[in-house]
């Protein structure tokens, strides 16, 4: 699976140092602020594709001594690192774009300039589909942060591509659109960075699963288990492609070892079946004694069949 995911990543690469040979050979001739910031945002995608790649090839190592539950975390730390990279390219297109104001500047070679920013929007845009379908494939927030950078890099290149093409047949004057556009340009790709960040940040905070995700669990554990089971203490989060479940699984003390294990391991290769890289983790009760009812202590999701200190 690591060999897959990698491929990916070399491929980002790959289109990262196309699209900017492009993009910076296209501002020099024309000095479109436009253009440069377009060719900014692929340097980003280029940092953000080599982290993609590291983060990749460290998530994917088995757990270790030090390392129990994987190194899948590292992900996070990668969509962030993208996210910030983003926000400070952002920035400097901005400043860029200021400067082009105070400093108006004629613009030369329009019509090459459209051609290079829909060659390389073409580029990226084939990529980037690519690669979101990976990420669903792999279910890998790295790799879908890296396909976002490409499909940023496709919108803000297609709404260059309509801006040079109106100042290469308007007057002169029209040449304003030129930092406009950069400033444009700049807001969009920050709310992308910030929506990453965000996104990593919550991953690290071990914020559970989808609710849809949490559903589907408890219901697998109330069909399963029976009439006679209930649980509490569903706690829920997600490391990287791995999911983490335990619970406290509530059966009758008659309930013999064998039969409660059996109980356990349907239940876990159900979760597994339909939510990849689920480790489940499942600890037993027996329903008629009020100590086993201690979900309140470590929180998550109760059945309603079960409260503290019985049994409705």
């Amino acid at each position: 699976m690591l060999a897959h995911a990698r491929k990916y990543a070399y491929l980002s690469i790959g289109a990262s140092l196309l699209t900017m040979a492009l993009k910076f050979g296209a501002f020099f001739l024309t000095g479109s602020v436009g253009l440069f910031s377009d060719a900014v945002e692929s340097v980003v995608n280029l940092t953000a594709g080599l982290i993609a790649l590291m983060a990749i090839i460290l998530a994917y190592r088995p757990a270790d001594q030090s390392h129990a539950y994987g190194h899948g975390k590292v992900e996070y730390f990668s969509s962030g690192m993208e996210g910030i990279l983003i926000c400070i390219a952002a920035l400097g297109i901005a400043y860029a774009s200021v400067q082009r104001f105070l400093h108006p500047q004629e613009l030369h070679f329009l019509g090459i300039g459209i051609v290079v920013a829909t060659l390389a929007g073409a580029v990226n845009f084939a990529v980037a589909r690519i690669m979101l379908r990976a990420a669903r494939e792999y279910d890998s927030i790295v790799l879908e942060a890296d396909a976002s950078h490409l499909l940023t890099d496709v919108w803000t290149s297609a709404a260059l591509v309509s801006a040079l093409a109106v100042m290469h047949f308007a007057p002169p004057s029209w040449q304003i659109l030129d930092p406009i556009l950069g400033l444009i340009m700049s807001v969009n790709i920050t709310w992308t960075g910030v929506g990453l960040v965000r996104r990593s940040v919550a991953g690290l905070m071990d914020v559970g699963l989808p609710e849809d995700e949490v559903s589907l669990i408890a219901d697998f554990i109330k069909r399963i288990g029976g009439a006679e089971s209930g649980f509490h203490a569903l706690r829920t989060r997600k490391s990287g492609t791995a999911r983490f479940v335990d619970f406290h699984l509530l059966v009758p003390g008659s309930m013999t070892v064998q039969k409660s294990h059996d109980l356990c391991c349907e239940i876990e290769e159900a979760i597994k079946a339909e939510l990849s890289g689920s480790q489940t983790t499942i600890h037993v009760e027996p329903r008629e004694d009020h100590a086993s009812f201690d979900g309140w202590k470590v929180g998550g999701i109760c059945d309603r069949s079960a409260k503290k200190g019985g049994v409705e």
